[in-house]
């Protein structure tokens, strides 16, 4: 044993020293290696990252929710020849039927856009072009997981008379209300239009495709009034009080919802009924195929590493034929040789995989930072991306090690 561990040393002294007379071509090699491994882990960590964010949102609206919507422009399907048309959106009268209608145990909320490029200004102080104005009504607020920090809720009043009041973002209080803990009472001006701040939500951060702290929420009716075009459409969202009933409120909806929109019997619906945790898992599977592409790119840098890789190892058995012969001569057995330039090919995987996976997730949290949500290590994916770099270099090095093992060491010491 204390002469295996001898060898072995002398083994890794050698590949070390053989690494640094070639340092350009290890340093590519290494570099490749490192695009490769980065990409997956980056890709891996970011993704997890959106994961988390993405299920702790949808986790606040809870699994006895489901939204209301004509299915975001999609398609309506021809029926016995009929011409495909799109959808049109859910009108605020027809949003207003369904509220009335419907008599199931739940909690019933109408949302609508009013604008994604709105710039809100108080004073001299104005925001950049990109607030989103979403319209809501009370009980918004408590189905969407939001929480206010000062102010209030919309009353019945400003509900029914489209009042212009607001309740403002985080992120928009900080840019034009500067040094005002409490803004409530102050007045802005979003695009043309004057209204009174009655509320400052709590931040919460902001995840792709949702409203987060860039965001002023305004009575629907008062979207309606100022903000609405042909294609504004009212969605609903419900949330049943009882979970086990979301089914069955769901039938009811859907029920309602046919005939709020004239869908004859026979046509297919004009309108789409979707739960929370679906939307939640649909993100998630795009952040999958996310994943999946960036592990293909992975995983072709890593093919053109191993390609590289056992390019630098057969030039430098071809350059230290001479030593090679040498070390024969004076008793090195072939294992011996083999041993030596297998490790110099691990080593140099592992150099690789390690600055990769550091690069990895250090570009995956910065993601993480942006989008506001916990740092984060994928353990498996480093324990996986070591083992990759380890079989990348042992199939990448083999052949060049075997090739320096057989050499005879009568011809290598003539080689010139």
């Amino acid at each position: 044993m204390p002469l295996f561990n001898q060898t072995l040393r002398e083994n890794i002294r050698i590949a070390w020293l053989a690494i640094g007379s070639q340092k350009l071509r290890a340093v590519i090699t290494v570099s490749i290696i490192a695009l490769g491994i980065m990409a997956l882990v980056a890709m891996i960590t970011a993704t997890a990252a959106l994961e988390n964010k993405v299920n702790t949102e949808f986790s606040r609206l809870g699994s006895n929710t489901f939204t209301v919507s004509s299915g975001h422009g999609g398609r309506r399907g021809g029926h016995h020849g009929e011409q495909e048309k799109e959808n049109e959106p859910i009108g605020f009268y027809q949003a207003e039927q369904f509220k009335d209608e419907y008599r199931f145990d739940a909690v019933i909320s109408m949302t609508a856009f009013g604008s994604g490029t709105a710039t809100v200004k108080y004073l001299n102080e104005k925001t950049n072009p990109n607030i989103r104005i979403i319209g809501c009504d009370e009980p918004y607020l408590e189905l969407s997981g939001y929480e206010l920090e000062y102010g209030r809720n919309f009353s019945p009043g400003e509900l029914e008379g489209g009042a212009n009041v607001v309740i403002i973002g985080a992120d928009v209080a900080k840019k034009i209300l500067k040094g005002i803990v409490d803004p409530t009472g102050r007045e802005v001006y979003i695009g043309s239009f004057r209204y009174e701040v009655i509320g400052l939500l709590k931040s919460k951060g902001n995840t792709f495709g949702m409203a987060g702290d860039d965001q002023c929420m305004i009575p629907v009716s008062n979207v309606r009034k100022n903000f609405a075009t042909k294609e504004t459409e009212y969605a609903l969202n419900v949330r049943v009080n009882d979970v086990h009933k979301l089914d069955a409120a769901m039938e009811e909806a859907y029920g309602i919802m046919r005939v709020v929109r004239g869908d004859k019997l026979g046509e297919l619906e004009t309108f789409e009924l979707e739960k929370s945790d679906q939307m939640a898992k649909d993100i998630n599977d795009l952040t999958s195929s996310i994943t999946i592409g960036g592990t293909i790119i992975g995983m072709i840098t890593l093919l053109g590493a191993a390609i590289g890789l056992m390019n630098i190892m057969l030039v430098s058995v071809t350059e230290r034929t001479k030593e090679i012969g040498t070390r024969k001569a004076i008793g090195a057995s072939s294992k011996t040789i083999r041993s030596q330039f297998l490790i110099e090919s691990i080593m140099i995987g592992q150099i690789g995989g390690f600055i990769g996976i550091l690069l990895g997730i250090v570009m995956g949290n910065v993601v993480s930072y942006f989008i506001e949500t916990s740092f984060t290590i994928p353990w498996m994916w480093i324990i996986l991306g070591f083992t990759i770099c380890f079989f990348v270099s042992v199939i990448s090095g083999y052949y060049p090690a075997r090739k320096a093992s057989k050499l005879d060491p009568i011809e290598a010491l003539r080689y010139e």
